[in-house]
């Protein structure tokens, strides 16, 4: 396995790290994460066909974007993976061509034959897609042991168009999925969030899918603003300052979920994930040294399931994350690199939601406001 990245800003490549020599020739597969304006751009994708011919190509719009150990904005990062044994399969659909994004995801992971998957990564719009219900529909289809990870484009922090695409420049409303199949693959994920929960345990009573309208019978979104006190002019933006802690008979572990907006004329809530009525929620505040460590956290944990260092690490962060960080935000990307090692190449983006079981290789969640790291080697055939 061999991996590189490029560094993409202003309509050219600003950087590069190909150690390996990798001839981009011969390259399988190129994930670009970037802002909007480039990758929807159909002359930057044509660039990418013309470096990369014989590579399956996958882009998505983000907030953020991680190359090497640093953070970028207003830029693209582009992965470059080529395998020895290893083989891809890939799968893009349309949203609206369904009748809720449980049937999406349903059907784009029966997209992929089942022999010998061991990986499934998902890029899917940030805007237009239930992500509760796509990893539902997802979890439907997953033969046991397989690992989905992945997550939902972002667009800065405007909230106004997300899009992805599959050898094609992106475009908004679609979910692209990748299967990696081979015997020789070894990963690892974690998926870990550091916000602290503050005040009582409150009941959902009131909510439609991923709609709130009402907690411990009273309006949600006066209750929210009553926590949020003076940030409550800031809305909806203040909302990735002050996430909910979610427990349901769905999710026994906490996850954590994101208000994407809000509605003042019937005093509603959208939440970037589902809330089921019945379900347990607390609000959350930031504590950006206890975000730096789940970064640590996350990293550890990679290591001790895969047990040595990985080849390559795709982080997906959130970009709740990133607005709380601040000018600390490369340092949870540093934590990583400490823990994996310089040669472990680092890749990935900010995003609108990020998808990555609780538990070793179970079934695929939505998170929100969390850090998740899916690392990826392949053992060659000689054995080393």
């Amino acid at each position: 396995m061999k991996v590189a990245e490029l560094l993409y800003k202003n309509r050219e490549w600003k950087l590069e790290r190909n150690d390996e020599n990798l001839n981009y020739e011969n390259a399988q597969l190129v994930l670009a994460y970037g802002v909007r304006n480039s990758i929807e751009d159909k002359i930057f994708f044509s660039l990418l066909k013309e470096k990369f011919p014989n590579a399956e190509i996958a882009l998505s719009s983000s907030s953020g974007e991680i190359y090497s150990n640093d953070v970028y904005d207003d830029t693209v990062a582009v992965t470059i993976l080529s395998f020895e044994t290893a083989c891809l399969k890939t799968a893009q659909i349309d949203i609206t061509d369904f009748p809720d994004s449980y049937e999406a995801g349903k059907l784009l992971i029966n997209q992929l034959p089942k022999e010998d998957l061991k990986w499934v990564f998902i890029l899917s719009d940030g805007s237009s897609v239930n992500g509760s219900q796509l990893v539902e529909g997802l979890n439907s289809g997953r033969p046991e042991g397989v690992l989905i990870t992945g997550g939902l484009a972002g667009d800065g922090d405007h909230f106004e168009k997300t899009v992805v695409g599959l050898n094609a420049a992106a475009e908004p409303n679609k979910i692209v999925a990748i299967g990696f199949y081979g015997n020789n693959l070894m990963l690892s994920h974690s998926s870990f969030g550091g916000w602290e929960s503050f005040g009582l345990e409150k009941t959902v009573t009131k909510s439609h899918n991923n709609v709130l309208y009402e907690i411990d019978g009273k309006n949600a979104l006066e209750l929210y603003k009553k926590y949020l006190g003076k940030y409550a002019q800031e809305l909806p933006g203040s909302a990735l300052l002050f996430p909910l802690s979610l427990t349901s008979g769905d999710h026994p572990y906490p996850v954590v979920r994101t208000i994407l907006s809000v509605n003042e004329n019937d005093s509603t809530m959208v939440f970037a994930g589902d809330l089921p009525e019945g379900s347990k929620v607390r609000f959350m505040k930031a504590n950006i040294d206890r975000l730096v460590d789940a970064a640590h956290d996350a990293a550890n944990q990679c290591l001790e399931i895969c047990r040595q260092n990985p080849k390559m690490a795709i982080i997906i962060s959130c970009v709740g994350r990133k607005l709380v960080l601040g000018d600390r935000t490369a340092e949870e990307v540093d934590m990583v690199k400490d823990v994996l090692g310089p040669d472990t190449l680092i890749a990935g983006f900010y995003s609108y939601g990020e998808i990555s079981p609780l538990r070793p290789f179970d079934n695929c969640v939505l998170h929100n406001q969390t850090i998740t790291i899916t690392t990826i080697n392949e053992i060659a055939q000689n054995g080393n």
